[in-house]
């Protein structure tokens, strides 16, 4: 199943991409919901959080630590917000794993 995430990591679509290591990618979200708004992906094609296993456990650490390391880069120092939306309830729009990083602003809850 090839998305358009799986398109920005084989660079078929250009994405503004603030890192790229061997496991991950991190690049702007197109429609951003906060003055920064970035997302950190597996280059691994896993679907969502409900299809992780045990041999995914240092890729997800890995894309952890990046959104952290670029949030600060990022100059969100007074704090972000991390999520990964999960399946069809959860708001999951891309069929893979991906994290949203937001900040820029404060940010309230309930997110909706």
């Amino acid at each position: 199943m090839s998305s358009i995430f799986s398109k920005i990591i084989s660079k078929e679509i250009p994405a503004d991409i603030f890192h790229e290591d061997d496991i991950c990618l991190a690049f702007r979200d197109i429609n951003p919901q906060a003055p920064v708004h970035f997302l950190v992906i597996p280059k691994k094609e896993i679907s969502s959080m409900a299809d992780l296993t045990n041999e995914d456990e240092a890729i997800v650490g890995r894309c952890l630590l990046v959104a952290s390391k670029v949030a600060a880069k990022q100059g969100l120092q007074n704090g972000y917000r991390l999520i990964a939306n999960t399946l069809d309830d959860g708001g999951q729009e891309v069929p893979h794993l991906h994290f949203h990083v937001m900040g820029g602003r404060k940010l309230t809850w309930p997110p909706g």
